[in-house]
């Protein structure tokens, strides 16, 4: 059975060799390891291992995860755990995602940005959040229109919200490329710097088209039961 130390250092090396192709340095990918449905035993490996980057879809499912987990690694003196949400999130849920997380991820629509500033500004806490793009314009699928992106950007700065980038999920079964190319391209023509994109399957395509953040999960964790 393959370890978390073998798992993570052979995700590594991926990102590396990504890196080295696209002719980028593999210290400006960040790798989050995407923990949802993980169980505090399973991600505690991980953790071991030196990991400190982890993502959540659920703000319930992370509530009962990760306070015990941060305070249980606090002192350890390889750096402070951070947890980023990467999955859709409710405008009620907004003052539980500003108190747990340390960056969100999904951002895509005017009223959460009023929930996520009025909840910044009652716990004068401050946290980054990635503009989420329906970039193959599903229906079924969260993030705001490719032609509200530059609005919904104004929206947020003009909020007090810190935005360093976009993100995306590309459809699923078709070849990712052409939509992380076309992320790439919005958010140089906005001013990002910052690509939340690439998981398990197509990370590598995602380093060699810019992404600055791949979440990660199976390759990392294994498969779900």
């Amino acid at each position: 059975m393959i370890d978390s130390n073998e798992k993570l250092n052979a995700v590594h090396e991926q990102i590396a060799k990504a890196a080295k192709l696209a002719q980028r340095k593999a210290e400006d990918i960040r790798l989050i390891a995407i923990s949802k449905t993980r169980t505090a035993d399973e991600i505690r490996p991980l953790l071991d291992a030196g990991h400190r980057l982890f993502g959540e879809n659920r703000v319930q499912e992370a509530a009962t995860k990760w306070p015990a987990l941060r305070e249980e690694y606090r002192a350890d003196g390889s750096g402070a755990v951070e947890v980023h949400l990467v999955g859709q999130l409710q405008s009620n849920k907004a003052e539980d995602a500003v108190q747990l997380f340390d960056a969100i991820h999904s951002l895509d629509r005017p009223s959460l940005v009023k929930a996520l500033a009025k909840a910044m500004d009652k716990q004068d806490r401050r946290i980054p959040c990635f503009i989420q793009v329906n970039i193959g314009e599903e229906p079924q699928k969260g993030g705001c229109e490719i032609g509200d992106i530059a609005s919904l950007l104004e929206t947020a700065r003009s909020a007090g919200i810190e935005v360093p980038g976009l993100m995306c999920v590309p459809p699923a079964e078709v070849h990712p490329a052409p939509y992380f190319a076309l992320l790439s391209k919005l958010a140089k023509d906005n001013g990002l710097s910052e690509l939340s994109m690439g998981m398990s399957g197509d990370f590598e395509t995602a380093i060699k088209l810019g992404a600055t953040y791949i979440r990660v999960g199976t390759a990392l964790f294994g498969e779900r039961k």
